[in-house]
């Protein structure tokens, strides 16, 4: 079975943009994501880390062979925890 990934240099662009993005801002602001040393929010950092890596992934276009790893780093899964991640962190 194969799992179709969203073809472009469109796609791929959102994906390595939005990747970067999120990792410039926990490196440089880590405030964002923890207000201090103990209290990190690590169900937030955990899935903002997910849409990361599938950012990443499909950023640079690589595709999986196997279909576990297809659907984990799935581009559709990582727009949505990576905008997911964006609106908590602002609404926070």
């Amino acid at each position: 079975m194969t799992i179709p990934y969203p073809a472009g240099i469109v796609g791929r662009g959102v994906s390595f943009l939005l990747a970067v993005a999120l990792t410039v801002l926990i490196l440089v602001y880590p405030r964002a994501i923890a207000t201090g040393i103990d209290e990190i929010r690590h169900g937030l950092l955990s899935l903002l880390m997910w849409g990361i890596a599938a950012g990443f992934v499909h950023g640079v276009g690589f595709v999986p062979r196997l279909t576990p790893w297809r659907l984990v780093f799935h581009p559709i899964v990582g727009w949505t925890l990576m905008i997911g991640g964006i609106m908590l962190l602002l609404s926070a």
